[in-house]
């Protein structure tokens, strides 16, 4: 359309210095139709550019309106971006991305201050009601009531730690001294941990590990604590005569699938594999079982176990992943790059 304006614009101005002289140009035809063209043209071309500014102006009207609300605190804001074209569409597209995390993010906020408020309720609640029975001499202040005391401070000491590691690893804050690591003798050292209270349940409890396992540039700290809590949710949700097995991996993936960015497996990696013949997890759960405070109905733990278990990986520059057929128990895939991330 351009093109074809400016060849009409030239031979109208051909043509009008053709007027002013006593000869005709030659083609004078061919060229007032070349610029009663170009003239459509350029009208064509101001038609829907005017239409174009005209709707981008009211996309960057909404725009700015609804990014005073998101300056006020409502996350809400969106901005239909139907009749933006162009690099305005990126940017609708990009403001309603940022205001759907923004509102994301103010939920999860709002909901972990619940949860939180909730977990602490109960231990706190134990210990101003035997304090309080103790001083009213409802209670002696003997071993046992002062044992329940105890407890629940410990309770409370865990949750607070844990939310601190959850905080940390999230934030990527949390300072690991990676040193290279033989998985497999770390996962015999837990399974032997973990021996004694598997067998006053009845649960057989084994480690295998494929042949030369490569050393992986861990935390060892950090990753043993991952693989305990692993083994011990393991342990406490299979039955009597159920069986445990931790086994340590070598796995290799193509280059192409390598990429962690895209969510890939790293191109050499080193599995660690928690399988159980328990009753598995619910399905509804299973999807949210990373998630803090997700947990059974039946579980005594804080559900913040395994949020911090996949903080804990990822920060390593891993992945956790969890398998629950029906009736064949769980299966929990702990995936770490031989080679620290760049």
């Amino acid at each position: 359309m351009i093109l074809i304006g400016i060849v009409g614009v030239l031979g109208f101005v051909w043509s009008l210095a053709g007027s002013l002289v006593t000869a005709p140009p030659p083609g004078g035809h061919v060229l007032r139709l070349l610029a009663g063209i170009g003239v459509l043209a350029l009208v064509v071309m101001a038609v829907r550019g005017s239409r174009a500014i005209h709707g981008s102006g009211a996309v960057l009207d909404d725009l700015v309106e609804q990014a005073a609300r998101v300056e006020a605190g409502d996350y809400r804001a969106r901005v239909a971006d139907a009749s933006a074209r162009g690099p305005v569409r990126h940017l609708v597209r990009g403001f309603n991305t940022m205001a759907a995390r923004l509102e994301a993010d103010e939920g999860q906020r709002r909901s972990l201050l619940a949860d939180v408020t909730h977990e602490l309720r109960t231990p706190l609640t134990v210990i101003a009601g035997n304090v309080e029975a103790i001083l009213d001499g409802v209670h002696p202040a003997d071993e046992v009531h002062l044992t329940a005391i105890l407890e629940e401070t410990r309770v409370l000491e865990r949750l607070v730690e844990d939310l601190r590691t959850l905080a940390l690893s999230e934030a990527g804050s949390l300072s690991l001294h990676r040193e290279p690591t033989d998985l497999d003798v770390l996962a015999a050292d837990v399974v032997t941990s973990f021996a004694p209270a598997a067998a006053e349940r009845g649960v057989a409890i084994d480690a295998v590990a494929d042949r030369d396992v490569p050393l992986v540039d861990v935390d060892p700290v950090r990753i043993r604590e991952v693989v305990g809590n692993l083994v011990a949710n393991a342990v406490r949700h299979t039955p009597a005569g159920g069986r445990v097995e931790v086994a340590v991996r070598r796995r290799s993936y193509p280059a192409a699938a390598s990429t962690q960015a895209r969510g890939g497996r790293p191109a050499a990696a080193v599995e660690i594999v928690v399988s159980d013949t328990g009753p598995g997890i619910d399905p509804e759960l299973l999807p949210h079982v990373f998630e803090r405070f997700a947990r059974g109905p039946a579980s005594p733990g804080t559900g913040l176990g395994l949020s911090i278990a996949r903080g804990l990986v990822e920060l390593h520059g891993g992945t956790i992943e969890a398998a629950s057929p029906p009736r064949a128990g769980t299966t929990m895939t702990v995936r770490l790059p031989v080679a620290p991330p760049t």
